[in-house]
């Protein structure tokens, strides 16, 4: 997670990133009207549930969803800024539906419990910009690692966990850098990481979520706006010879023609052909690296 400072530059995300506001709202407007995402012909029969997980600040309430007859890689998801909702959860299950037990947390638990956004939040309205940015500040790079322990070790407790296998982590704008906290905080369980749209993967702190990059052993997948990239065309070069220096492989892409939140279904600008190319991606690394 970015620090607070590096948090407020990053305006909640994306009006850093070079979008209008007219624009941010309706990315925003579109929360809550959620596209039905694509079913694999050989989804898996799903076990899914609400579940709430101890960790040292509290109790952290989660979906939950694995596969219904066999043991599965873990996989942790964190939302972006608008938290767990409809659409996260229906990415998960179809996550756990191509074989894998997906847990998609609250990142927000201390403050409130799910759902943490109003419906069809407007992110140019100040007061629900201002509750959300004191959601995302209220995070430090000290909650990301004692949540992303507590959460790995949840759910490798669970019996529809394989414990044998690589655990991934994913993320989406603000949960980019958590998915780097979380490989940091645990390289030896954690195989594969994917960031989609990320905000603040790389920063001028001394806690960027860069510079953890040597303390990694995970295979990467970074999927960049378009608009991202364009405000920041120098990060996708840092992030290349990070990985590079740490011998980690990591597939860094541009995503062309691409806004901030272009993955979520319910976000109005979400790109469909875009999202599914980096859902085959994302599929793609886990096989290789959740092993």
């Amino acid at each position: 997670m970015c620090d607070n400072d590096s948090m407020d530059d990053m305006v909640a995300y994306q009006l850093r990133a070079g979008m209008s506001r007219r624009e941010f709202g309706a990315l925003t407007l579109g929360a809550g009207l959620v596209s039905v995402l694509p079913r694999a012909a050989d989804a898996a029969e799903v076990t899914e549930s609400e579940v709430d997980i101890k960790t040292p600040d509290g109790v952290a309430d989660a979906y939950f969803a694995h596969p219904a007859k066999s043991a599965a890689p873990a996989v942790l998801i964190w939302p972006d800024i608008f938290g767990l909702r409809p659409a996260f959860r229906q990415m998960g299950k179809r996550l756990a539906e191509s074989g894998y037990a997906v847990l998609v947390v609250n990142p927000f638990y201390r403050v409130k419990h799910a759902p943490t956004a109003p419906p069809k939040p407007d992110f140019t309205d100040p007061p629900t910009r201002d509750a959300m940015m004191a959601l995302m500040n209220a995070l430090t790079a000290r909650t990301a690692s004692t949540d992303a322990t507590a959460f790995l070790a949840w759910l490798d407790a669970q019996p529809a966990v394989d414990r044998k296998r690589k655990a991934g982590t994913v993320g989406y704008c603000m949960g980019g850098p958590l998915t780097m906290r979380t490989a940091a905080a645990m390289p030896a369980r954690i195989g594969a990481g994917a960031s989609f749209h990320g905000g603040g993967l790389v920063t001028d702190q001394p806690d960027s979520p860069h510079l953890l990059i040597p303390r990694m052993k995970a295979q990467y997948l970074l999927a960049i706006a378009a608009n991202d990239d364009e405000k920041q065309p120098e990060a996708k070069k840092t992030l290349r010879e990070a990985f590079a220096a740490a011998k980690l492989p990591a597939e860094i892409e541009v995503y062309a023609g691409t806004m901030h939140g272009w993955c979520p279904p319910d976000s109005q600008v979400y790109n469909p052909e875009a999202a599914e190319k980096a859902w085959a991606r994302l599929l793609v690394l886990f096989k290789a690296a959740l092993v």
